[in-house]
């Protein structure tokens, strides 16, 4: 058996807990209708339904990623969503939202980098081709 410095379930864990929680903070400023939220979705034009439904697909996707057996789903919703996030920040919002420094669009990248790496670590778990990979 060949030993290796880094345990892949505890990196896939580590990399989970890095998108939920990233996914669970985010959600206080979507659901409360936080004034830079309001910007964003505004801009895109596609407030404020855009923003509750973004929300609600965020909490599922952090619940699944929480979930073993489902975190390969998490991954999914979290790459879509963050999917729409960095194209939204790339080509109508900007880096940088009202002075934020880029801090939205880098923890967008973060959970779109760990969630990638966890679908990875989880594809065997896919049903439909799991088996295949």
């Amino acid at each position: 058996m060949k030993k290796t410095i880094l345990n892949r379930p505890i990196l896939s864990w580590v990399f989970r807990l890095i998108a939920s929680v990233i996914l669970l903070q985010t959600l206080y400023f979507k659901f409360t209708g936080a004034p830079e939220s309001i910007f964003i979705f505004q801009t895109l034009g596609i407030e404020p339904w855009g923003r509750f439904l973004t929300g609600v697909i965020e909490l599922i996707a952090s619940i699944f990623l929480l979930i073993n057996p489902l975190s390969w789903i998490g991954s999914i919703l979290s790459l879509g969503t963050m999917s729409g996030a960095i194209m939204g920040h790339l080509s109508k919002i900007g880096i940088e939202v009202q002075g934020d420094g880029g801090l939205l669009f880098g923890l967008a990248c973060i959970v779109f980098i760990t969630s990638m790496i966890n679908l990875y670590f989880e594809r065997k778990k896919i049903w439909i081709i799991g088996s295949k990979l």
